[in-house]
């Protein structure tokens, strides 16, 4: 794998940031800024970025950009170069297979410890948020509708810890899922229908395998749009044979 030599980024003029979200903490912010950077292509593969105009983008202080930077360092997004900055990494395109096969164990170990918990008050209050998923085509309204759901299958595991640990793997597209990733609401819906048929069934196996199926579909929805983008680290070509 080959990255780009690093350009002056000191130099290029960083957008604002978006729509963030009150509830969001500022390392948090920052994080999902510079991923947007990345995603939007303002920073590229083997760039360094520039913490000081990350810091006057947000109007915050250094101290958050650099916790944000640690972050995306155990997630693979930066590396650090002793002496000389913390610079953009090449996504190899496992990094974002990993992120949604873990995402469907996370959510079958839910599903697993939730299916024999399934009311049927629970049932019914997941098929008429379905059907507010159905009802609503907008990327915002599917997003919204959607959390729902998963948060109730969440909730079912009566697990302190499942919730913090889905939290924590959040945010590898920087915005909203259903929007900015084509293909995403169809396969969202497709695997909802099939999670809530095995909830009604009260089939810990099956649902858990309908959640790692609508998991790893996503994942291959990212990975096209992440290629698309030029985001994954290219293979260097053969040198000639002399």
């Amino acid at each position: 794998m080959t990255t780009p030599p690093a350009r002056d980024t000191d130099q290029i003029a960083l957008p604002p940031p978006d729509e963030l979200g009150a509830q969001r903490s500022t390392g948090e912010q920052v994080v999902l800024y510079i991923r947007r950077l990345v995603f939007d292509g303002v920073l590229r593969p083997g760039d360094r970025v520039p913490q000081d105009n990350v810091a006057a983008a947000l109007g915050v202080s250094r101290i958050p950009v650099r916790e944000a930077l640690l972050t995306l360092k155990h997630e693979g997004w930066v590396t650090v170069r002793p002496r000389r900055g913390t610079f953009i990494a090449a996504i190899d395109e496992t990094i974002v297979r990993d992120h949604y096969e873990l995402y469907g164990l996370l959510y079958g170990f839910a599903a697993r410890r939730g299916a024999g918990r399934a009311t049927p008050e629970v049932i019914t209050r997941l098929t008429q948020q379905r059907r507010e998923l159905l009802a609503d085509p907008r990327p915002y309204a599917v997003w919204r509708h959607n959390r729902q759901f998963h948060t109730t299958v969440v909730d079912l595991a009566h697990s302190p810890r499942l919730a913090p640990l889905l939290r924590a793997m959040s945010g590898i597209i920087p915005g909203n899922f259903f929007e900015l990733v084509p293909g995403s609401i169809d396969v969202e819906l497709v695997g909802t229908a099939a999670i809530l048929r095995g909830l009604e069934r009260r089939d810990p196996e099956g649902t858990a395998a309908a959640y790692a199926d609508l998991m790893r579909q996503q994942g291959d929805l990212v990975v096209d749009l992440f290629a698309g983008r030029g985001l994954f680290a290219r293979d260097e070509p053969a040198a000639a044979a002399g």
